[in-house]
């Protein structure tokens, strides 16, 4: 309830200068405290837009996964043909190892 001047006028001739003055400091005190609370309808809007935002946040997040998921099976495949050349090269370095091993044997003979 707003202190109006006639209320303020009131409560002075009632209560008396230095009462009424405290009693209109604490229901100006009381009346910045309600301003501060928040209502039914400022929670309902914060619901609503913390909903907007983790939707958004959602779509975002799938869209980077599909990226990451996209970025991963590329690096599997060039993982694969690395494994694949240090294969061949491997069986190319055995077998030339082998074949030097077998020849050094036959000129030892």
């Amino acid at each position: 309830m707003p202190i109006t001047p006639r209320l303020s006028r009131k409560l002075h001739q009632t209560l008396g200068d230095e009462a009424a003055e405290e009693l209109v400091n604490w229901m100006h005190r009381v009346d910045a405290r309600v301003a501060d609370v928040a209502t039914r309808g400022d929670l309902a809007e914060l619901r609503e837009t913390t909903r907007a935002d983790l939707a958004e946040l959602r779509q975002e997040m799938q869209v980077g996964f599909a990226n990451l998921q996209q970025e991963l099976a590329r690096l599997e495949a060039r993982l694969e043909r690395r494994l694949g050349d240090l294969i061949k090269w491997s069986f190319v370095f055995w077998v030339s190892a082998v074949g030097a091993i077998a020849m050094l044997a036959g000129v030892l003979r």
